[in-house]
């Protein structure tokens, strides 16, 4: 068995994070692809091409890496909510997601030796209501301004979220059981603290 190299293809620190916390050293290596939507795209689909490119972007360079691409979008009332572009629209978003339920759809995609493996987590999140004191307090963090929906829920965020159905770590950024399961779809073992090639092939 061999320890094969881990390629993180995205420059989010919480993914980093999480990768960290479950014992797989990587490096991270971003991947730098056109991320609009193409006419008709469904948000899911969007997450999932996207994380599917930015793996394909660093595999075709390091075709013996694990290379491990995501993307996250939230979803309400089925529109996607990107990164704010100010404070107002910061407050904006946190406004229509007071008191309520949205969804947060994040793809990951995992390729090695030539093959790929993908698939989308959805999970629902209820914000607490929220009054406008709350709402300037949480934007003077700053935490909102450079995040899908205008908050993270690894951080201060955390206070205004009142549930979570389904996987926390994939509202973080990534969906580490279900990576694992993608990565063992490949022929790859997670052993709580390396992935190894358990099927060598030629």
């Amino acid at each position: 068995m061999t320890n094969p190299l881990v390629i993180l293809a995205s420059q989010s620190p919480r993914r980093r994070e999480l990768l960290t916390l479950v014992g797989i050293p990587h490096v991270v290596r971003p991947a730098d692809i056109d991320e609009r939507y193409l006419p008709g795209e469904v948000p899911s689909a969007h997450a999932e091409r996207l994380a599917r490119g930015k793996a394909a972007v660093i595999a075709r360079d390091e075709p013996g890496a694990v290379v491990v691409g995501s993307d996250t979008i939230v979803v309400v009332d089925g529109d996607v909510l990107g990164k704010p572009r100010n404070d107002a629209h910061a407050a904006e978003m946190l406004r229509r997601l007071s008191g309520r339920s949205h969804t947060v759809m994040t793809a990951v995609a995992v390729q090695w030796r030539g093959e790929e493996r993908s698939a989308v987590e959805e999970v629902e999140v209820t914000f607490a209501e929220l009054d406008d004191a709350t709402i300037r307090a949480y934007i003077a963090t700053r935490e909102p301004m450079d995040k899908a929906g205008a908050y993270g829920i690894q951080g201060f965020g955390a206070t205004i979220v009142a549930r979570v159905q389904g996987d926390y770590f994939s509202v973080m950024g990534l969906p580490l059981h279900r990576m694992v399961q993608l990565m063992r779809e490949l022929g790859l073992d997670y052993a709580f603290a390396a992935v190894t090639a358990a099927n060598q092939r030629a």
